[in-house]
């Protein structure tokens, strides 16, 4: 494999240079330490359960909102809106697809559920996430919880009035799963 001159002058100049390559401290990440609940348990674990909450809302108001995409005629309020049976069946599909996206990095000693939906802030430059495993299955249960407890209609009413009204109904409340209530009852354990 040749180098051209241009590049490697480019690659030796970066490390001559204060602030290049060269004078970066090493970066290092390690893989969070799961404790035996968050290895083997089929549930999710409680400290994990606002952002479980929040990432299925994410995915069941971007596919909501693909399907809605996909209309060719706004009803006659100038929406596209979707029948009874489509939302349905959106819904159902959100909670038995591929959950592969989504693991568990550790952000300042606090071990956090990451994928699609669910950064917050200033991404770390580098960390390990952990994926696979138990963690599909936990999601699409938790899916599964949300759509029995609340129903199709309910969810994709709240899906109308935008991302942050359906994460309201799945996440928010005196007993859900980002409430303060519940975060602090975590804390307390």
């Amino acid at each position: 494999m040749r180098l051209s001159l241009p590049l490697l002058l480019l690659l030796l100049g970066a490390w001559a240079i204060p602030g290049g390559l060269g004078d970066r401290a090493p970066l290092t990440a390690t893989a969070p330490q799961l404790d035996d609940e968050e290895m083997y348990s089929a549930h999710m674990p409680a400290h994990l359960r606002c952002d479980a909450c929040r990432a299925v809302a994410y995915q069941m108001w971007q596919n909501l909102a693909k399907a809605e995409t996909k209309l060719h005629t706004p009803n006659s309020g100038g929406r596209r809106e979707l029948s009874e049976s489509v939302y349905t069946d959106v819904l159902d599909r959100s909670c038995s697809r591929n959950w592969q996206d989504y693991g568990v990095r550790e952000v300042d000693q606090v071990k956090r559920l990451t994928g699609p939906g669910l950064s917050e802030g200033p991404e770390p430059s580098i960390s390990v996430m952990v994926t696979g495993g138990p963690w599909p299955t936990r999601l699409s249960r938790t899916c599964l919880h949300y759509l029995g407890e609340f129903g199709e209609d309910q969810i994709y009413e709240a899906h109308q009035q935008g991302r942050g009204a359906l994460e309201a109904l799945l996440c928010g409340g005196p007993q859900g799963a980002c409430s303060e209530k519940v975060s602090a009852t975590r804390e307390e354990l």
